[in-house]
């Protein structure tokens, strides 16, 4: 179960990688890169919630990745995870942009617990796998999504949609962003098919009165939004 959460892993010990990939995928969805030039790519090509970045990686280093990330405007959480313990190498990668920086080797537990905690902070991750705006209500455990005590059924990629927004309230996202999130940016689908989806989950929000709360920024995006907590 993914809850609609995106992690980059760029690791270039694949075992481990895809042991990371393995514990974490209860509550997101993790795609792993093993260079750091493919995972700079990834991480500048592809919108993700949460960056696991090792440091001493072919092609590229893990500071350089993090360093080039972040000149590209590319503000994602990233969690450092290596084995160069010294507090010289910790402060570096600090001051080039890391959220959090985890030695090797680690516990599971405690890597699971910075990842949450990252991405509590930063809004994505409810502390009770609740989202809610209004009377509307989406349970990231189970997908149930309550509306005023009334259940609403959504497909696949208008639940992933809802999400994404709910996860992004009183923000506006373009549609390249919306885009890219839920169809991928290599997707054979046109972009067009965020107009259409919208349509749909505004008409099935509207039962409820919350089809309001989705608002078009014309030439832009859209914005998912309470007047009322304003």
């Amino acid at each position: 179960m993914s809850n609609n959460i995106r992690i980059l892993v760029v690791e270039d010990d694949e075992n481990l990688a895809n042991n990371i990939a393995s514990f974490l995928s209860d509550f997101s969805e993790v795609d792993i890169e093993n260079d750091g030039l493919s995972g700079k790519f990834a991480a500048t090509e592809d919108v993700y919630d949460l960056i696991i970045l090792d440091i001493m990686l072919p092609e590229m280093n893990g500071y350089d990745v993090l360093k080039n990330i972040r000149n590209d405007k590319i503000n994602t959480p990233v969690l450092i995870l290596t084995a160069k313990a010294e507090i010289d190498d910790k402060i570096h990668g600090f001051n080039l942009g890391a959220d959090d920086y985890l030695t090797k080797p680690f516990h599971r537990e405690e890597l699971q617990a910075r990842v949450k905690a990252l991405l509590k902070r930063s809004g994505i991750l409810a502390d009770d796998s609740i989202l809610k705006i209004k009377n509307l209500e989406v349970n990231l455990n189970n997908h149930e999504i309550d509306a005023a005590g009334e259940q609403i059924a959504l497909n696949g990629k208008e639940y992933d949609l809802l999400v994404y927004l709910l996860q992004n309230k009183n923000t506006i996202l373009t549609k390249d962003q919306i885009f890219e999130r839920i169809w991928g940016f290599d997707s054979d689908t046109s972009i067009t098919v965020v107009e259409v989806y919208m349509s749909n989950l505004r008409k099935k929000l509207r039962p409820s009165k919350n089809d309001n709360l989705i608002k078009t920024i014309r030439n832009v995006g859209y914005i998912f939004q309470d007047d009322t907590e304003n």
